[in-house]
């Protein structure tokens, strides 16, 4: 079943956020691109439950990935929460890869490369890990806390988070360029971007935490595009930066498309003031790819495997969506 006669919005650059609008602009012309949304897009076997979806990517073949905060484990409070599932091409479930991983602790987001390799990245154990496609691990960055020390998570608010260099500190995501080097974000704390070549072999990293060109409040999301240029969604700066592969700042990009405060609903909680800044603001990127309309709760990953073709990941709503693009039925919407 489709839900139809749906539409997105689209700007210059296409981002997911944490509110929920009516896309009412100030006397701006907007392209609207009519989708339809794919109903239960997964099978789930009996008894198999998705938690906060944080993650979905799609490999060559068409089968979905998806990471969830299922299957939790251990006390209500520091549970391992991460499940790497697999589903074919029609939305039936092949498998689980990765059951009772070492690195599961509080999954983030999963991607695909060119070759169908498929990258799990886990805030809570400050490790990425790349599967075969077969789903055997074939290389991990990054190392957990050890269980025998004493170990307390990093506290938000107060200073701001001391960066470790020798370690990977909260990790948000993974990208890639022609050449098969990998860039990975990283992350809640240390807010710089790491480099590594096809081999795994540590290259350079870049950045630190602040607003200026070059320093990041979490980098959130990571893209990389056909000429090798790097995208940093830098959430708590409500703004895209962009990067060559050696780190050199290009440019940035900020979205600031008017709306309807009075119509925008938070996910959660009260309306914050018109003015409020970073990760909660309007605009502040959690993931790169698409802005959706009222009808998702916080995006937290998407798939983009084919022009018109989009999978997206719901943190709030535990489910994944599918969503069939019809760019030739654009309609030029002005509204108030």
């Amino acid at each position: 079943m489709l839900f139809r006669n749906c539409f997105l919005v689209t700007a210059l650059v296409l981002i997911a956020t944490v509110f929920s609008t009516s896309f009412a602009f100030a006397q701006q012309s907007v392209p609207i691109i009519r989708f339809d949304s794919v109903t239960n897009p997964l099978k789930l076997p009996p008894n198999l439950y998705l938690g906060e979806a944080t993650g979905v990517a799609v490999n060559s073949k068409k089968h979905i990935f998806v990471l969830s905060r299922g299957n939790t484990t251990g006390p209500a409070f520091g549970a391992a929460a991460a499940q790497l599932l697999e589903f074919g091409p029609d939305g039936r479930f092949v498998r689980e890869i990765g059951k009772n991983l070492y690195a599961w602790a509080f999954g983030h987001t999963v991607r695909v490369d060119k070759e169908d390799n498929i990258w799990a990245t886990d805030k809570g154990s400050d490790m990425i890990v790349k599967f075969d496609p077969q789903g055997r691990v074939s290389m991990v960055f990054g190392r957990k806390q050890e269980a025998s020390d004493e170990v307390a998570p990093y506290k938000r608010g107060g200073p701001p988070p001391k960066h470790e260099d020798g370690r990977f500190r909260q990790p948000t995501d993974v990208t890639w360029d022609s050449s098969g080097n990998t860039y990975i974000s990283d992350g809640y704390v240390n807010s710089r971007i790491a480099k590594v070549d096809k081999n795994g072999n540590w290259l350079k990293s870049w950045g630190e935490r602040g607003d200026k060109p070059g320093e990041f409040n979490t980098p959130h999301t990571i893209a990389a595009d056909a000429q090798g240029n790097v995208y940093v969604g830098d959430r708590g700066n409500g703004r895209i930066q962009v990067f060559d592969g050696d780190g050199k700042y290009l440019r940035e990009i900020v979205i600031n498309v008017p709306f309807d405060h009075n119509t925008a609903r938070p996910a959660i909680g009260n309306k914050p003031a018109e003015d409020v800044k970073g990760t909660q603001a309007p605009g502040a990127p959690w993931a790169i790819c698409i802005t959706p309309g009222p009808k998702f709760g916080w995006i937290h990953e998407m798939a983009c495997p084919s022009e018109n073709e989009l999978y997206v990941a719901e943190v709030l709503n535990w489910r994944v969506q599918k969503l069939i693009l019809y760019p030739d039925q654009q309609l030029s919407a002005l509204i108030r």
